[in-house]
């Protein structure tokens, strides 16, 4: 079995570029260790914290659509969906364990932790 680090996504909107074409589908790879600690120095970063999330995922979204060159210009266009998306699939493959609810069986009533797949669970609803 080969170890993931990369993950294909679709964004639930989308990107629409300069020339009117939607990209939807893209690659997210894992985070480095760099990835969280550069950006920190970043002057966009040390003025206004929330700007990491934009350069963390301009590092980590290595494709969207025919788009090649993911920069912080084109991570500022997404629509508010796409970019929660983003951050929660960030989320997800960065974290070491997938999150639980707990959960009961409707016949019998046994308790019992269940993980969220949110990747699956997208691609389901979709």
């Amino acid at each position: 079995m080969a170890f993931q680090t990369e993950y294909e996504f679709e964004l639930p909107r989308g990107f629409v570029d300069d020339n009117g074409n939607l990209h939807r589908r893209g690659v997210m790879r894992l985070a480095t260790a760099a990835d969280e600690i550069l950006p920190m120095k970043d002057p966009r970063v040390q003025s206004n914290p929330s700007y990491l999330t934009i350069i963390l995922m301009a590092r980590v979204v290595t494709r969207l659509g025919d788009l090649r060159h993911i920069d912080t210009k084109l991570i500022e266009k997404l629509f508010t969906a796409d970019l929660a998306y983003l951050q929660n699939l960030y989320r997800q493959i960065n974290d070491l364990e997938a999150p639980k609810v707990l959960t009961a069986c409707p016949k019998c009533e046994h308790e019992y932790e269940v993980s969220i797949d949110f990747l699956s669970l997208t691609e389901a609803l979709s």
